[in-house]
């Protein structure tokens, strides 16, 4: 799940914010760890930085997993090395789509609740996430995912973002053209990365 350099465009947020549970903390962790670099973790509270471990911990567990492997492997003819990028934003799409299947609360409350709580941090908030934030609210990515037309249109964002050809700008038809194979990759995917994630919060979050 790694955004390699593209933090201002939206990947995979509500994968992370959804994965920290209930903690505030930790989800605001989870939420700007991309936007943190090195030894600056040791500058924010302790669960904070249990919050920023946790998401490069979902990271390190998303790269080496044989089921995202196969996806990569589909995309990458199509994506090159970009296949990761698009793997990240078609898992969220799911997650949005099917939201109902892993949580009681709806995703429209869930996307309000979240920004309010990272938006009442702004101390906290590193520069780069203070840039993009006002836009994601303003045009809902989190709820926007749940449809082809917004993961499309964050998909051409990302493609004008890179600097070299990243073909991400048809990612939006080659979703459409093999969704159901995406999705039973998802669905075989996130209920082992969801376990990962319980075990590591309940024997606590360790580099």
């Amino acid at each position: 799940m790694r955004t390699f350099g593209l933090n201002k465009s939206p990947l995979n947020y509500l994968a992370h914010l959804f994965l920290s549970g209930t903690d505030e903390d930790l989800r605001l962790g989870n939420f700007i760890a991309d936007s943190v670099r090195g030894a600056q973790v040791l500058l924010y509270p302790e669960r904070v930085q249990q919050g920023i471990r946790l998401h490069r911990l979902i990271d390190s567990y998303t790269d080496g997993h044989p089921v995202v492997a196969e996806t990569k492997e589909r995309l990458r003819p199509k994506f090159r090395k970009y296949a990761g990028v698009v793997a990240d934003v078609y898992y969220d799409h799911f997650l949005a789509a099917n939201f109902q299947t892993f949580s009681a609360q709806p995703l429209a409350e869930f996307a309000k609740e979240a920004y309010t709580q990272v938006q009442s941090r702004p101390e906290l908030l590193p520069e780069r996430v203070q840039h993009f934030l006002p836009y994601m609210v303003r045009h809902n990515w989190l709820v926007s995912y749940a449809k082809v037309e917004g993961i499309t249109r964050a998909l051409h964002g990302l493609s004008s973002r890179t600097k070299f050809d990243s073909g991400m700008e048809t990612a939006g038809e080659e979703l459409v053209q093999n969704y159901a194979f995406y999705q039973m990759e998802f669905e075989r995917f996130f209920p082992q990365l969801q376990a990962y994630v319980h075990q590591l919060i309940q024997l606590g979050i360790r580099n």
